[in-house]
């Protein structure tokens, strides 16, 4: 339809005479109202970064030592974290001459991962770097909430 005709209905019928691809032969427009459309879009857009979440990095720290009850409690709160959906970074570190036994804190990480494993699933080995024995676990799908 001629280009003059388009504006023409437009006109009449209240609303703005819109180009969607022009590229194209002939040129292709559509008739409706500009203000609600770009209403919509940034509605939209709003829409989706409400649903986006961001995933957050908790820390817990373990040491060669570490009493059993400790041990239960930390591994109770890196079990919250993982179901609330948070990623977690399991470090152990060793104090003075503790890292002359990397044999037992690997134990322990391996231990914790072990414990969480139903909750979530490392992203990597346990690495030792310096002093510290670090693991990230990422949740499991399911548990998030």
């Amino acid at each position: 339809m001629p280009i003059t005709k388009a504006f023409a209905l437009a006109e009449e019928a209240g609303l703005d005479l819109i180009l969607v691809a022009d590229k194209v032969k002939p040129a292709v427009c559509r008739i409706l109202d500009y203000g609600k459309l770009i209403y919509e879009s940034k509605k939209r857009q709003k829409d989706l970064r409400k649903q986006h979440h961001a995933q957050k990095m908790k820390e817990i720290k373990f040491h060669v030592n570490i009493d059993p009850h400790d041990y239960q409690i930390k591994i109770k709160h890196a079990i919250e974290f993982l179901e609330k959906g948070n990623k977690l970074k399991t470090s152990l570190v060793f104090r003075g001459r503790e890292a002359a036994h990397k044999a037992m804190g690997f134990e322990i990480i391996d231990r914790v991962i072990k414990d969480v494993e139903q909750y979530g699933h490392p992203e990597n080995r346990p690495s030792f770097a310096g002093r510290t024995i670090i693991v990230t676990i990422n949740p499991v799908a399911g548990h998030a909430s």
